[in-house]
């Protein structure tokens, strides 16, 4: 007997495939994650289909019916559709492995949803609802609704032959452990520390996804920490597992891994956010330092923003990801300078520095506090919402998220009669550190201090400024 949460999957566009398919002689299938989180009682937007009929059977059944076909994985046997605003995916009933030593998947299509089924990567995601009859039937040959009862993360055959058929299943053990919040079973795990060399042959794009999914999900921070301890995490993110230094009482320094990964689930799950999280003290580990009864990492910011660029190039993120995220590790430390004060033009630069990066910038140093000590932790934040006033009262008095001279590189061009070329950067280089030191000044006073800079360089004095220059403000 089919659960009554399940019902629902039996209408709409469900019911109108099965009606199409079973009318032509063929099974239809619902599997994946909609049968899941039915179960589960979750939500689920994803409508995936096995069936017995092959792709030139399936495109004449749909050709009339569908708004759109996408038959873009018809060689591996999915047909994509759009129907009344809703995409799905059909696929027929497949058996696919991975030859040891590549990276694409070799598929053959099997005739029943049994074996089907035995190919996926956990029990969980291996239960189907067929269609096609007023009583849908419930398919759970690998018993995955119990182990959705108890919360347990299994292969439906041994871990050894399903990781390696697709190494990628290892991470996608820890994505689902952090998305659903359950835990893989003890053989999956020694699996995963026998055969992590494995994922060496998958692809850096299909490592990166997962580790993605995995990054921005609830549970991610004990989902990384077994992770890390299965040596999966040394495989395509070395410089985590190494923030796990011994803790010395000696020096009183902190499990850094440990802080990370702390500082990790107190985010937004925004990935940017998260990624710089976790890679915020990666630089550490290079620049500890004992001195007397201290440790130090000085510069640790600078060292983590290097190696956290080169490590999510090799994962192939977008460029402006890796960018981004660098940039957060580098300035990661600059709020809490705060508590030595700081003037106007230190705001400023901090403002110019971070840019659009500001909000997750502030979110990361407030989130940056793992201290055991409430009033050292209520001090620092204080120092947090005080930076953020000040912020704000400058902004209110003038333009604070577009900091530039009064002049651009064309009127310097103008002025001192150039090219463009190395001096005209020097010279907005010069204006806009006296914008930052001392706020806004109109355009009169720059082209004044671009007539004394080009005469202290020995370049011939440009004269009076432009006409317009006193009559225009900043």
């Amino acid at each position: 007997m089919v659960p009554e949460r399940l019902n629902w999957l039996n209408s709409g566009i469900s019911r109108e495939l099965a009606g199409l398919f079973t009318a032509a002689g063929h099974e239809i299938h619902l599997v994946g994650g909609s049968v899941r989180d039915a179960l589960l009682e979750r939500e689920s937007t994803d409508l995936d289909y096995a069936t017995s009929a092959r792709p030139d059977q399936m495109k004449p059944l749909l050709g009339d019916w569908a708004d759109q076909l996408f038959t873009v994985g018809e060689r591996f046997g999915t047909i994509g559709l759009l129907r009344d605003g809703v995409r799905c995916e059909i696929t027929t009933f497949r058996a696919e492995t991975y030859r040891p030593d590549s990276r694409r998947p070799e598929v053959t299509f099997g005739d029943s949803i049994e074996a089907d089924l035995e190919r996926r990567d956990f029990t969980v995601n291996a239960i189907a609802l067929q269609l096609g009859s007023d009583a849908p039937v419930l398919v759970d040959p690998f018993n995955g609704v119990a182990d959705l009862a108890t919360r347990t993360l299994r292969t439906p055959i041994g871990p050894d032959v399903s990781f390696s058929d697709d190494p990628l299943r290892m991470v996608r053990l820890f994505r689902f452990m952090a998305q659903l919040g359950f835990y893989p079973d003890r053989a999956e795990l020694d699996a995963v520390a026998r055969l992590r060399e494995r994922l060496r042959t998958i692809s850096a794009e299909r490592i990166r996804d997962e580790f993605s999914k995995l990054v921005v999900a609830d549970g991610a921070a004990p989902a990384m920490s077994v992770m890390v301890e299965s040596g999966l995490a040394a495989e395509f993110v070395p410089e985590v597992p190494a923030l796990a230094m011994t803790e010395d009482p000696d020096h009183r320094h902190k499990d850094v891994l440990a802080h990370s990964l702390a500082v990790m689930a107190k985010t937004e799950p925004d990935l940017v956010l998260r990624l710089a999280a976790v890679f915020h003290d990666v630089g550490k580990p290079a620049t500890r330092r004992f001195e007397g009864p201290k440790v130090t990492f000085h510069h640790h910011e600078v060292v983590g923003a290097r190696m956290t660029r080169r490590r999510l190039r090799k994962l192939r993120y977008p460029n402006g990801t890796v960018s981004d995220v660098a940039e957060l590790v580098f300035l990661h430390m600059r709020a809490h300078t705060f508590k030595m004060g700081w003037t106007d033009s230190a705001v400023r630069r901090y403002v110019r520095d971070a840019g659009e990066l500001l909000p997750r910038l502030n979110q990361l140093a407030r989130c940056d506090v793992t201290t055991r000590s409430d009033r050292r932790a209520r001090r620092i934040q204080r120092q947090i919402d005080e930076l953020e006033e000040r912020i704000e009262a400058l902004r209110a008095k003038e333009e604070l998220d577009a900091i530039r001279p009064p002049i651009d590189g064309f009127d310097v061009m103008d002025y001192l009669a150039i090219g463009p070329g190395p001096t005209v950067g020097a010279v907005l280089e010069v204006l806009l550190e006296k914008r930052i030191e001392q706020g806004p000044y109109d355009r009169a006073e720059a082209f004044g201090d671009v007539r004394r800079w080009a005469v202290e360089q020995g370049l011939p004095d440009p004269g009076e400024p432009p006409p317009d220059a006193a009559s225009e403000g900043s």
